[in-house]
């Protein structure tokens, strides 16, 4: 407990009553809750927050209105608790399978619709999907640029872990990916260099980022030849601290991120100041950061991170072009991404295919699958940051402008090339996104006219 808290706190405890607070927390309240006893706070003419240690009898909710008080404190918040937002050749040859049988070459296209051209005459090998977002166009932009996959760039996952190492008989790393792909990475739930997922969500979102391409094993990711850096923040149960993600965050950055992949969210109107600190910490350093908009039933809101300044928030969008039923609407929303699953009932189609990768089969750490339960924005946000690898890696960015102005350079980008799906800005904001337009030198001031927008 630092000196200056520790004056703080004697200052403050005759007003919350001898006998502490009736809002005294003893454990983690059921959903976006906060951590016990602690609080996150930092005073003026500190670099950073700090986590502190509340004594027993102390409210963290008092705690925290009384330090803001504290004309010395900058701010004082709990120490909340975000959830994962799930709901639970230019031509790659994976087969879309994990069974051992051969499977069929270019397989990958009858369950990956995600990634497919959304118009265009389509063939046999490349069919047509209304929910794309032209992985492939994307893929012959960035071979032509001399980086193809996205090469040169690293993303950072901020999630429940990734299957990237084998370790004893538990764990195994997912057969998708190579021992090559990844960074070093940190588990900050654990405290553990080894951030190994216990979920299985973290190894989904890390896979349609950047699962290994036309290498014949089951499916394949938007930026393959982008490196992956394993951050662990949420435990075997989705779940992770306010603290332990703006480690995280900080982390990446230190460490060299390009890209902070986001699948989680906390409560509707949370405020995280510690976040949104690291989150300008990561901007000024060139850092594209992304999240998911959240998930109607799981939040009530668009919330944080997606909600805080220089994010881009991601909502979700179904196999026919629609809005997912799930995905939660407001001013924060600055695209749409394939997140599968229903659509609104406003909608035409009735396509709803979930999003497809490599991770666990069932809840055991060495079996791997592509099961069909995984929808949502978590799914959204993850195409989100491999497009941005991409556009990172291809020419289509002014360098010579200060490096603090790439994520609005990206998300600039990504805005003026994506497709309209004729609804309004609160529940689309820009439109869905498209891969190959959004990495296409010649397409500068938008690739749509303004009667497509």
């Amino acid at each position: 407990m630092t000196r200056r808290f520790t004056i703080a706190l004697a200052l403050l405890l005759p007003a919350l009553g001898a006998s502490g607070s009736a809002h005294a927390v003893t454990g983690l309240s059921p959903a976006h809750g906060f951590a016990p006893h602690r609080v996150i706070v930092k005073f003026h003419g500190e670099r950073t927050g700090r986590t502190q240690t509340l004594p027993p009898g102390v409210g963290v909710l008092d705690a925290a209105r009384a330090l803001r008080a504290n004309p010395a404190v900058a701010y004082a918040a709990p120490d909340y608790v975000a959830s994962a937002s799930d709901l639970v050749s230019t031509v790659p040859n994976d087969p879309g399978t994990l069974t051992g049988l051969p499977g069929v070459p270019g397989g990958w296209v009858t369950k990956q619709w995600n990634f497919l051209p959304w118009e265009g005459t389509g063939t046999p090998l490349v069919p047509v999907s209304p929910g794309g977002i032209d992985a492939i166009g994307a893929w012959e932009n960035l071979a032509a640029a001399k980086h193809p996959g996205a090469r040169g760039v690293t993303v950072a996952v901020l999630d429940t872990g990734i299957a990237y190492r084998s370790l004893g008989g538990r764990f195994r790393r997912s057969p998708d990916f190579g021992p090559g792909q990844f960074v070093k990475g940190y588990d900050f739930v654990d405290h553990s260099p080894m951030p190994l997922d216990r979920n299985g969500h973290g190894t989904h979102v890390a896979g349609t980022i950047a699962e290994k391409t036309n290498n014949g094993i089951g499916l394949t990711g938007l930026a393959y030849r982008a490196k992956l850096m394993p951050v662990r923040v949420l435990d075997r149960l989705g779940r992770g601290r306010a603290d332990q993600i703006t480690q995280g965050i900080r982390f990446a950055v230190e460490h060299h991120a390009n890209v902070i992949n986001m699948s989680f969210n906390f409560g509707c109107g949370k405020r995280v100041p510690s976040i949104v600190e690291a989150i300008r910490f990561a901007i000024r350093h060139g850092v594209v950061p992304v999240a998911s908009a959240g998930n109607l039933g799981s939040e009530a809101c668009v919330s944080p991170p997606a909600t805080i300044p220089g994010v881009i928030g991601v909502g979700g969008s179904t196999e026919g072009g629609c809005l997912g039923d799930y995905s939660l609407t407001g001013k924060d929303i600055d695209v749409l991404a394939p997140g599968g699953g229903e659509p609104t009932p406003d909608c035409e189609s009735v396509l709803d295919g979930p999003i497809y990768q490599v991770t666990f089969k069932g809840a055991r750490e060495n079996r791997f699958a592509e099961p069909s339960y995984y929808v949502g924005t978590s799914m959204a946000a993850a195409h989100v940051s491999g497009v941005a690898a991409m556009i990172l890696a291809g020419n289509v960015l002014d360098r010579a402008k200060p490096l603090s102005t790439l994520d609005a350079q990206v998300t600039t980008r990504l805005k003026r090339t994506a497709r309209s799906l004729g609804l309004s800005p609160l529940q689309q904001g820009a439109g869905l996104i498209d891969a190959a337009k959004a990495t296409d030198p010649n397409c500068q001031l938008g690739c749509f006219s303004n009667e497509r927008r």
